[in-house]
C-alpha cells in the first residue's frame, strides 16, 4: 500500500495488523514513578573509579579510552537501576597533576523538579579522575 513500509520476519512473511500493534498503550506521563537515589549512584560511580584507576599513573595516550570505558562502566551500573523516564549522560576526565588551572563548563535545560547531577572523584598522584 502506498505510504506504508511492511517488513518481513525471519520466515519471510509480513507481520499481521495485530502483531504490529504496540503492547502497552501511551500513559503521557512525564514524571518518573521513583526519584533517583544520589547517594546510590555516588557510591556505584566511587567504587568503579576506585576500582579501575587504583594504582594508576598517568598516561596521555591511553586517558581517552580509558575515560571511554569508564563512563560506559558506569552507564550500564546506572542503566542497571531500572529508573524510568531519566536520559543518563555519564562524563569523566582525566587530568595530570601539573600545577595548572583547569576550567570546565557545559550547558543544559534542567527541570528542577525532576533533573539531578551526582559526581564521583579519584585522586592519585599523577592524576585526578572526576566523574560526572
Amino acid at each position: 500500500s502506498k505510504g506504508k513500509k511492511t517488513y518481513n520476519d525471519a520466515s519471510g512473511t509480513a507481520p499481521t495488523e495485530e502483531q504490529a500493534k504496540p503492547k502497552c498503550r501511551n500513559t503521557y506521563r512525564l514524571e518518573p514513578r521513583t526519584k533517583v537515589q544520589d547517594g546510590l549512584i555516588r557510591d556505584k560511580a566511587q567504587a568503579i573509579l576506585m576500582n579501575k584507576l587504583q594504582g594508576a599513573t598517568y598516561d596521555g595516550a591511553s586517558s581517552p579510552f580509558l575515560c571511554a570505558s569508564i563512563s560506559e562502566e558506569i552507564l550500564k551500573a546506572v542503566k542497571d537501576l531500572d529508573y524510568d523516564r531519566y536520559k543518563y549522560v555519564v562524563s569523566v576526565l582525566i587530568v595530570e597533576k601539573a600545577n595548572q588551572a583547569m576550567i570546565v563548563a557545559s550547558r543544559c535545560l534542567w527541570d528542577v523538579q525532576r533533573d539531578t547531577w551526582v559526581s564521583a572523584k579519584c585522586e592519585t598522584d599523577t592524576f585526578i579522575a572526576l566523574a560526572l
